[in-house]
Formats: C-alpha cells, sequence, structure tokens
C-alpha cells in the first residue's frame, strides 16, 4: 500500500466526519425554518398546514418535545384519535399520545347503517378479557375481537418494566371485505360478542379457548376463537364464518387481513434494536426473506404476489407472527419510521390475502406467535420460524448454526455465567485455529528475518521504472529461503468466516439479554462507564470500556506481528493506528459481548505468538537460505511465460 493510497484513506475519514458534522447542522437549520413556518400558520389559523409543517420539521429532528407538543396540540382540536403510549403492567393505556397517521374519526350508532348486516355490532362491550399461560398474558379486547396487548412474562424491558410486544388502540388487526349490497367491513372497527361471561382464562394444566362472534343476524356471524395452551408462545387462531351466504358476495374467493401494529422499543441500545427491527416472511414451500436489515429510508414497501406461510414483525429479540395452518394467497408488507414518538421504533402494516370460500360454513386455520426470538424455541414452532434470527448469510450462517452454537448451548447446560463461557467459547475457538495463527505468524516471522536483505533489494533497485525488477528479486529471495509470501495471508484469510461469524452471533443472542458480567450490565448491549454530556459523531455519548480494551489489545497485537517488511514505513505504521480507533468509534454501541470477545481474541492471539516465537528459528532460515543460493532456482510455468512477456516489451529480467 502506497502513500497515495493511505493519504486517500485519511482524507476519506476525515470528509465522513466533517459531513456528519455538516449534516447535523444542516437539519437544525431545516428544522427551524420549519418550525417558523408552522408557527406562522398556527398564528393565522390554518390547523391542517400547520401540523403538516410541525410533522416536516419532525423528519429533521425527530422527537422534539416543542413540535410534538405542538402536533398533539392540534390533533385535539381537530378531533383526531388519539394513539397509545406504554403504561403499566396492565397492558392498558391509561394515559394517550396522538399519532396523526393513524388519525380516524370514531364509530358512532349513526354509522350503523354503512355496515348493513353487521350494522348492530358498531357499539358494544368495552370489558379486556384475559387468556394468559405461564409465559404470556394475552389483553383480547372485544371491538375488532383481537389482541389489544401480549405480554411475555419472563422477559422485562431495559428499564425494568413488563415486556409487552404491543398494546393500544393503534394496533389493526382484522378482516376487511364488502358485503354483497356492496358495503365495506372492517372487522377491526366492529365489536365481537363473547360467549362466556367469564373474563379471565388461564391455561395452567389445559388448554383454554376465548370465543367471541361479530353478529350479522340469528345464527350468522364471525367467530373468532383463540386457544392456548401452558408453556406456549403460539396461539391457535380459528376464525369461522357461519352462514354468510347473501351477506359476503358469492363471487369472493379471498378476503384482506389487515395487520398493524406499532413496535415499542424494549433496549437499552436503540440503535442496534432499530437495525435488527424488520418484516420477514415466508413463501410457501420456499424461503424467508423480509425487508433489509437497517432500513435507512422513511417507508419501505414489498409487494407479495405469491403464496406465503407466515408474515413476521420483528425486533431485536422477539416477535410477533401471524402463520397460516394452510397459505395465504398473496400479500404486502410496509415499513415505517416513527418520528412523533421516542417509545416507538418502527410501525408495522401487512395485508395477506385469505383463501375464502363462501358457504354454508367457511374456517380459516391460523396461528399467532409471540414470544422471543430463541433458535430452539422457534424450531419447535416449525416452518422454518428459526431463520427470524440472522446469523449470516453462506458460511457465516452455517458456522453459527452448526458450530458456534451448538457449542454455546452445551456450554450454557454446566455454566451459569455468560462471561465464562464466551471466555471458555473463544478459548476453543482459538485452541481449533491456532494451527493457522501458527503458520501465519511463522511466516510473518521468518519474512523479519530476511528483512535487511529485502531493503538491501530495494536500495539496488531505487527507480521507480525498476519496480518489477525488485518485486522479481524478492520473490526470488524468498523462494530460496523456502518461505511463501502468501503464507502469512491466507491463514489469516480462512480465519475470517469466524470473525464475522461472531460478529453476526453476539447482537442476536437473546440468551446475553440483560446478562451482568463484571461493569456491563447488558451484554447484548453496550457497556458504558461513563456517559458524556456531548454526542460525539460516529462513537455516541459514552465510554464502553471493553471497546477501548478491545482496540488496545488489537494495538499490541498488531505491534508484535506488524514488524514485516514495509511496515516500518510512516504511512504503514500510521495505518497500522488508523484501523482500530475506526474500529473502535464503529464498535462503540455494538454488544458488549462482543467487544469483550473480541478482546479475549486478541489477548489469546498475543499470548500464541508469544508461544510460536519460541518455534522460529532465525539461524536455520538463514541457514536453508544460503544452502538454496548454490543451487539453481527453478522457474515456474508461470514466471516464465511472465519473463517471455516481459523481454517482448523490451524488459529484461534481473540476473540471478
Amino acid at each position: 500500500m502506497d502513500k497515495n493510497t493511505i493519504t486517500g484513506l485519511i482524507l476519506i475519514f476525515a470528509i465522513f466526519i466533517g459531513f456528519s458534522v455538516f449534516n447535523g447542522s444542516r437539519m437544525n437549520k431545516s428544522y427551524k425554518q420549519a418550525v417558523e413556518v408552522a408557527d406562522s400558520l398556527y398564528a393565522k389559523g390554518d390547523l391542517e398546514n400547520a401540523r403538516a409543517e410541525y410533522i416536516n420539521a419532525l423528519r429533521f429532528k425527530p422527537n422534539q418535545p416543542e413540535a410534538v407538543s405542538k402536533v398533539n396540540e392540534i390533533n385535539k382540536m381537530l378531533g383526531f384519535t388519539p394513539a397509545p403510549v406504554k403504561n403499566d403492567s396492565t397492558g392498558i393505556d391509561k394515559s394517550q399520545k396522538i399519532n396523526p397517521e393513524q388519525a380516524v374519526a370514531a364509530i358512532s350508532a349513526s354509522d350503523s347503517g354503512k355496515y348493513g348486516a353487521f350494522g348492530a355490532s358498531v357499539t358494544g362491550d368495552t370489558g379486556l378479557i384475559t387468556l394468559e399461560n405461564n409465559k404470556i398474558e394475552l389483553k383480547i379486547m372485544p371491538k375488532g375481537g383481537r389482541v389489544f396487548s401480549a405480554r411475555l412474562k419472563e422477559y422485562r424491558t431495559f428499564d425494568s418494566l413488563p415486556l409487552i410486544l404491543f398494546s393500544g388502540d393503534s394496533t389493526v388487526f382484522g378482516f376487511n371485505f364488502y358485503t354483497s349490497d356492496n358495503k365495506a367491513v372492517q372487522t377491526n372497527d366492529l365489536y365481537f360478542t363473547p360467549i362466556s361471561e367469564n373474563k379471565s382464562f388461564e391455561a395452567a394444566s389445559s388448554s383454554q379457548s376465548v370465543i367471541l362472534r361479530l353478529m350479522a343476524g340469528e345464527n350468522r356471524y364471525i367467530e373468532y376463537k383463540y386457544t392456548l395452551a401452558p408453556d406456549k408462545y403460539s396461539v391457535d387462531f380459528d376464525v369461522t364464518f357461519k352462514s354468510m351466504e347473501g351477506i359476503i358476495a358469492s363471487n369472493v374467493s379471498s378476503i384482506t387481513l389487515d395487520w398493524r401494529v406499532y413496535i415499542p422499543q424494549q433496549e437499552k441500545g436503540r440503535q442496534n434494536e432499530e437495525y435488527y427491527t424488520t418484516i420477514k416472511y415466508k413463501y410457501y414451500q420456499d424461503d424467508v426473506e423480509g425487508i433489509r436489515l437497517r432500513q435507512s429510508k422513511d417507508v419501505e414497501q414489498k409487494d407479495l404476489p405469491t403464496k406465503l406461510n407466515w408474515v413476521a414483525f420483528q425486533d431485536q429479540f422477539f416477535s410477533s407472527v401471524l402463520i397460516s395452518k394452510d397459505y395465504f394467497i398473496n400479500g404486502t408488507v410496509k415499513s415505517t419510521k416513527t418520528p412523533l414518538s421516542p417509545d416507538y421504533i418502527r410501525y408495522f402494516t401487512s395485508e395477506v390475502g385469505v383463501p375464502f370460500n363462501p358457504g354454508q360454513e367457511t374456517a380459516l386455520g391460523m396461528k399467532l406467535y409471540y414470544g422471543p426470538n430463541h433458535i430452539s424455541t422457534l424450531r419447535k414452532e416449525g416452518l422454518e420460524l428459526e431463520k427470524l434470527v440472522f446469523l449470516g448469510k453462506n458460511i457465516i450462517g452455517w458456522i453459527n448454526r452448526f458450530i458456534i452454537i451448538p457449542v454455546f448451548n452445551w456450554l450454557e447446560k454446566y455454566i451459569g455465567s455468560y462471561g465464562i463461557i464466551i471466555l471458555i467459547l473463544t478459548i476453543l475457538i482459538k485452541i481449533v485455529l491456532f494451527p493457522l495463527t501458527f503458520k501465519s505468524y511463522q511466516s510473518t516471522a521468518k519474512m523479519q528475518v530476511l528483512k535487511p536483505m529485502v531493503e538491501e533489494i530495494g536500495k539496488k533497485f531505487p527507480k521507480q521504472e525498476d519496480a518489477m525488477k525488485k518485486q522479481q528479486a524478492t520473490m526470488d529471495l524468498y523462494k530460496r529461503a523456502g518461505i511463501n509470501p502468501m503464507g502469512g495471508c491466507l491463514p489469516m484469510l480462512l480465519q475470517m468466516p469466524v470473525l464475522f461469524a461472531m460478529f453476526r452471533f453476539f447482537p442476536v443472542s437473546i440468551e446475553l439479554r440483560q446478562e451482568h458480567f463484571l461493569w456491563a450490565t447488558d451484554l447484548s448491549t453496550y457497556d458504558s462507564i461513563l456517559t458524556l454530556p456531548f454526542t460525539i459523531p460516529l462513537y455516541g455519548a459514552h465510554v464502553s470500556l471493553f471497546t477501548l480494551l478491545m482496540t488496545a489489545s488489537t494495538l499490541l497485537t498488531m505491534k508484535m506481528t506488524g514488524s514485516s517488511p514495509g511496515s516500518d514505513q510512516p504511512g504503514m505504521k500510521l495505518m497500522m493506528y488508523m484501523m482500530p480507533v475506526m474500529f473502535m468509534f464503529m464498535l462503540n454501541n455494538f454488544s458488549s459481548g462482543l467487544t469483550y470477545y473480541y478482546f479475549l481474541a486478541n489477548i489469546l492471539t498475543y499470548l500464541q505468538n508469544i508461544v510460536s516465537k519460541r518455534f522460529i528459528d532465525a539461524d536455520k532460515v538463514l541457514a536453508t537460505l544460503e544452502e538454496n543460493k548454490k543451487k539453481p532456482l527453478k522457474k515456474s510455468k508461470w514466471q516464465q511465460r511472465l519473463e517471455a512477456a516481459a523481454k517482448q516489451r523490451g524488459i529484461q529480467a534481473p540476473k540471478r
């Protein structure tokens, strides 16, 4: 790597930081301008346009309290319906926050005519029904007959609150269809009637079911049946359309199931959580795909024209999954950023086509999974749900699934501390990779022995036009000494898949979530020994000690192995120090389990190099060189062709 390349990399890094600072300043300016316009419109009484401008301002600086407060105020003045915010352990939202994107007018009794046969269901019971087992607690709402909230009993949020996957009136779940007299029906807006007067069902020793019916006349209804078994995260969801002839058009072959959820923030490391919060889906008898991770757009949408097995709304460690026991005909999914609320990560929507055959009684079988992204738990549910956990593609995913995870799970059976498990896992990995590490260090150390001779060759061919001669002479020297110049690179390259596999493994391992080790309170997110009063671009507003230790140990290891020919050049030395610092910025917000692993790996590599150094005999390398100098150097066929081509261009090969 020459000086121009080094200079270019430094300039790119400087430009990147400068752009981050400039972009932040530009966002502040744009925010102020939008707020000024909004304030002017508000003063004139133009509430609709003022609201639009306040929302526009929040696109530049999300979650600004002043702008959010103004939007909430205008929404109330315009009569928009408020959306929920997280509250207490009951899962019921007592405080309310306006969501202008979802604002709709309340349905009243006067609307009954537009729902035809379902007109009597525009009002009804508002009491919630509880369906629970030892794993989850569901609150089922008669309005829409849907799950109002889903709480996971064995987990808590990062701030020790009950972990609720979703909750509140912002959730939409229901069928959309037209009646035979062309009335648009959305079951989410209508009231179902519970069959039982019981308001609480506990699946402690046997399965329990909650049945609700949306009435359309005598013995005519749409029935929802939720069945929960003990020790399960999944709920059977069976839908029956009873005597719908003449109500739903006879030529209908499918109906739309509309599902919409706000995904709340559950973890301390919002950056990581945003990265892994996405929508995934499985094509019928095919692979699992989804909206890409680290979504950069405000809105990302996918049209799914073929059959589907399931659709999942997923965050870093938990998922809500809608599963068909047969298949969905097609679907559309959309992910939207939520700039108006700091409590939520994304707003997910999906519309799937459900096969429908009008008749005396039509039954649809589905299942709802509300639970952790835990591979063995998901695998029990079938249909490749374990692929919700992204472990990397190709060889990276293979290493994680068939090597790292089985070893990790085996260690977990006998060791209670995950910090110790990571230590032992690191030692095992380094032992397995030691032959490659040793070979790499051996090649580097041998090249170091020949360093003075390489420098002499450089002095012999100082001119730029003699670069080819210099390269050929250097290669001849290495060959006579029995050294393969690529011997140090290839073993390192073979270790890279393991390095990347661990990069994918730690941030999605729910086993590390909220596990303490030393000063790290949660190995699944960053550790912090100091909170800064300001934010450093790319770095953040905290100092991670494991990241600092990782950086220091990387520099220590590089100092030992970086004294090969050429590494003493000023540009190369600068690059040696630049790369670890760049990674320090990049990984400061990552999982502390990951940076702890990299720190351990660096220390073990350093110790291995100390051991390997004892096996390098400099005198033996030089003796081999002197012995081979007496023998004619056999040229490879490739080298012969290279010299022949050089002669045709008038370049004389150096004499040996």
